[in-house]
């Protein structure tokens, strides 16, 4: 009995990890469906480009037996960049067919590990529901936003770019991970979306959308619990937040195996300053009061006065001005003539000086004995 119930246990694992398999193969299958998708739109955008320049080629060229190279070069060069870009369309094209048919063994794995004549026994009379089926199922469900005033909900209804919202756990219902052993089941955004910590979930039923607003945040450590068991779930729900040493998928570089961030050390210094308060000396104090009353006078003062200026025929020159000039040339001549000149030389004689006696005033005579020039 106890091999038996270990038998189921066992099956019951790999139904599991078949699970998440197959969701991981949905999500690439619909990350190569939008690259397909927008190849698609370019290559129609490059489609009609390249008839436009040929009809212009054809005008341009028409009959003529010889075109300047000015007018036809520039739209051979269009032509060649647009051939260009078809070769690299169909490149890239090519790749997506091959990841496409790469990932096809993995659903017929599925089937050789689960045959059909074992499965449909253990379902009996169960119908199993597919996705879409379970959307229409809930599609006229809706959370009211009354009975949780303490939480935000968006709706399609009042919330603009409704379907761009990033939703978190890649759009699977995360009460379900957390309540039913990690069994995922794609959220339905019409039943409202709850947004908790910057974050936005959605819910497969009202009923899981009201259980997990109760306690959101015992619900996300269940999950992330559960995802610290099947490492897979890291990638597959985007659990970079909760597992901050992972990188993401679209953020990990081509050499890196394991995508495990690099754990870097380094020596850091600190340096305390040794004021920490910032100085706030205020110079234009002042404490005696008889100061401030003679500054608010001057202030006073200063406000009846008015500044008036005018100009006048006279006032450009208090302008600095500069003017730059050459200087004169110093030229020099010789001549074989002295002319030189001579000046006779003064000389005086002053007589009564010492005086002619007691009873006789001081009688002074200045005589010139200045001798003429041609005389010496």
């Amino acid at each position: 009995m106890a091999k038996k119930q270990k038998s189921n246990l066992l099956n019951l694992t790999q139904m599991k990890e078949a699970l998440y398999n197959a969701r991981q193969h949905e999500a690439l299958l619909n990350i190569l469906l939008t690259d397909v998708s927008t190849c698609a739109q370019q290559l129609e955008v490059m489609d009609r480009q390249y008839g436009a320049q040929m009809e212009l080629l054809k005008a341009t060229v028409q009959s003529k037996t010889a075109i300047p190279t000015a007018q036809v070069y520039p739209l051979f060069i269009s032509l060649s960049k647009l051939w260009n870009s078809f070769q690299d369309e169909i490149v890239l094209l090519s790749v997506l067919s091959n990841m496409t048919a790469n990932l096809q063994p993995f659903l017929e794995l599925h089937e050789e590990l689960f045959p059909a004549h074992i499965i449909q026994p253990l379902l009996g009379d169960l119908h199993i529901k597919s996705d879409e089926e379970r959307f229409k199922a809930t599609a006229g469900e809706s959370v009211n936003p009354v009975e949780f005033r303490s939480q935000e909900w968006y709706f399609p209804e009042t919330t603009a770019n409704y379907d761009r919202l990033p939703i978190q756990y890649h759009g699977f219902c995360g009460f379900t991970i957390a309540t039913r052993d990690g069994l995922l089941l794609p959220g339905n955004p019409g039943i409202g979306i709850l947004k908790h910590r910057e974050g936005y979930y959605v819910f497969s039923s009202k009923e899981a959308a009201s259980r997990f607003a109760q306690d959101p945040d015992h619900y996300i450590t269940l999950i992330g619990e559960k995802a610290k068991q099947c490492a897979e779930l890291i990638q597959l729900l985007e659990l970079h937040q909760q597992f901050s040493a992972i990188t993401a998928y679209s953020q990990a570089q081509a050499a890196e195996k394991l995508l495990m961030k690099p754990i870097t050390k380094c020596n850091s210094s600190t340096q305390t300053d040794t004021h920490i308060l910032e100085t706030n000396i205020v110079k234009s104090y002042e404490w005696n009061e008889w100061e401030l009353r003679r500054k608010a006078i001057k202030l006073t003062n200063l406000r009846q006065k008015v500044t008036r200026s005018m100009q006048t025929h006279g006032s450009h020159m208090r302008r600095e001005n500069f003017s730059q000039v050459y200087l004169p040339k110093q030229i020099g001549t010789q001549t074989k003539r002295d002319g030189a000149s001579n000046v006779p030389k003064p000389h005086t004689f002053l007589s009564g000086l010492r005086g002619c006696g007691l009873s006789k005033p001081t009688n002074m005579v200045k005589v010139n004995l200045t001798r003429d020039v041609e005389e010496s």
